[in-house]
């Protein structure tokens, strides 16, 4: 089976650096999406220092990674520091934001119900 149908936008039976794939954009939130269909949406960001995302839901698990820098991600209301190597979950209709403390990369990973017959 080839997987590149599945993932796009990243390079297959090669072993990269996940960090290396996108780059932080003066003024900006740079993204790549790598994977969206009904179960999964797996997504590379990139922050600019200052940049965020509004207070939000999603009716999916998301599953973060931070691959460079540190992140601020506000799940429930309560504040989160998260630093390269670190990962942290926000459940799904939870009301979160990210914001970026400094420049960083990092990875999300949003797992649907209704890909899973609910």
């Amino acid at each position: 089976m080839n997987m590149s149908q599945y993932i796009k936008n990243f390079p297959a039976e090669e072993v990269v650096n996940l960090a290396e794939q996108i780059t932080v954009r003066p003024g900006e939130i740079a993204s790549k999406t790598l994977a969206q269909n009904d179960a999964v949406s797996i997504t590379l960001f990139a922050f600019d220092q200052g940049e965020e995302i509004s207070t939000h839901e999603s009716v999916g698990d998301a599953f973060v990674t931070v691959l460079e820098g540190v992140g601020e991600y506000t799940v429930g209301g309560k504040k989160y520091e998260v630093r390269a190597g670190e990962s942290l979950v926000m459940p799904a209709n939870v009301p979160h934001a990210v914001y970026g403390k400094e420049a960083f990369k990092w990875l999300l990973v949003v797992v649907f119900p209704k890909g899973f017959g609910n």
